[in-house]
């Protein structure tokens, strides 16, 4: 099959399949989040496997993957936003400022639903955050002797409240998102959803 010469590949197959594995998997979470199902804690390790692998990849991975290639200072960020406004933003083949910052954004609250979900579960007894909370059995069950089980109940809600609070953010965070990707995509004149499927994007003037 001939390449397109009338387009540049940007993403890469694993960014792609990390992309839309974690808009179905943070879906699938957030909607069983009530029932508290095997789904729901499955769901959970699995988009904290997918942030993991994204940091390693931010790291090692191909060039408009990596952080150091979208990473921008403030004063980058507030340049770009101010092209926006005027209609005319600088043009990125990768993540924008604004962008790249988001995503860094979206990285370390799922980092904080994934970890203070499984300190819940751990809780409960469960999961690898279960054996810090089995090593305090005795005092848990001395507390329980002596009347004093509210400060664990104390405990059990603070994590939950944590918990669905970064999760909510999540949800304002993709809210954002999307937006920037509609916004981006009309200035521009390009189907970033399109370019995250196939990883290429039409040729562009650019200025970087």
């Amino acid at each position: 099959m001939m390449e397109n010469k009338n387009e540049v590949k940007v993403w890469d197959i694993a960014i792609r399949v990390f992309h839309w594995s974690l808009v179905m998997l943070f879906a699938v979470g957030y909607i069983t989040g009530e029932e508290e199902s095997l789904v729901h804690i499955y769901s959970g390790y699995a988009v904290l496997g997918l942030v993991i692998f994204r940091i390693f990849w931010g790291m090692v991975g191909t060039r408009n993957a990596r952080f150091s290639s979208f990473i921008f200072p403030p004063k980058s960020v507030a340049h770009y936003l101010a092209g926006v406004l005027r209609g005319l933003p600088d043009y990125y083949v990768g993540h924008n400022p604004a962008g790249g910052w988001m995503v860094l954004a979206m990285l370390l609250c799922l980092l904080v639903v994934s970890i203070t979900g499984l300190k819940l579960y751990g809780l409960e007894g469960h999961g690898p955050l279960a054996a810090a909370t089995t090593g305090n059995i005795e005092l848990i069950t001395k507390a329980h002797a002596n009347g004093r089980d509210h400060d664990n109940e104390e405990e059990d809600e603070f994590w939950e409240e944590v918990h669905e609070a970064s999760a909510n953010l999540m949800l304002v965070l993709i809210a954002f998102h999307v937006v920037g990707v509609i916004v981006s995509g009309r200035i521009h004149k390009e189907n970033l959803v399109k370019a995250m499927i196939t990883g290429k994007k039409p040729v562009h003037k650019q200025k970087e």
